[in-house]
């Protein structure tokens, strides 16, 4: 991947095509053509300002990536207990998902990009394996034993409700209240 530099009004926008098109329709299925058209700009100057297709991709998601990350992490900062905190990205999914109706950008990027040599498969990689360690961490910290065996429960039950979303089934509640039971049973109790 390329060194990543401020963008320019032009790469804001390009940035910005990208991230709506690269979502609606699939990453493969969006051409650079069709990206310098929504943006305003020749190819040429996509080129100049990502390189490749390839770059801009991991620079779309590594933005969607920032503003999970940054969501979960306020969620979390505002759990009133360790065993709150532990849930907290359940409730951080539960705000996103309100503007990301096509479901996970992150798993859509790992099901069209199944090689983990591509920059964008390893921040679609990346962005699941930070989640688990989450849990882990969080788990370890309200107390709960095998935090290691909670998280990867715990991250299956997101997972599910994530893959789900586009669906008319609305597993969120009941990951949910799982995931909350499964932390109950296991967190040390507070002060």
């Amino acid at each position: 991947m390329q060194e990543t530099r401020p963008l320019t009004p032009a790469g804001r926008r390009i940035a910005a095509a990208a991230e709506e098109l690269f979502y609606a329709r699939g990453i493969t299925a969006v051409g650079v053509d069709l990206i310098a058209e929504h943006s305003g700009v020749t190819k040429r100057t996509l080129y100049n300002q990502f390189g490749s297709k390839d770059h801009l991709v991991a620079v779309y998601l590594a933005e969607r990536d920032r503003r999970w990350r940054s969501l979960v992490r306020a969620t979390v900062d505002a759990a009133a207990t360790p065993a709150e905190a532990v849930t907290a990205p359940f409730e951080a999914l539960r705000t996103w998902s309100r503007t990301s109706a096509r479901g996970c950008a992150f798993i859509n990027a790992l099901a069209e990009l199944p090689d983990p040599s591509h920059p964008a498969h390893r921040i679609a990689a990346n962005q699941k394996l930070w989640l688990r360690s989450l849990f882990e961490e969080l788990a370890a910290a309200a107390g709960c034993p095998q935090p290691a065996v909670l998280a990867t429960q715990l991250l299956t039950l997101h997972e599910g409700a994530v893959a789900t979303q586009p669906l008319p089934l609305d597993c969120l509640p009941a990951s949910t209240d799982l995931a909350r039971r499964l932390v109950r049973a296991g967190a040390k109790p507070g002060p």
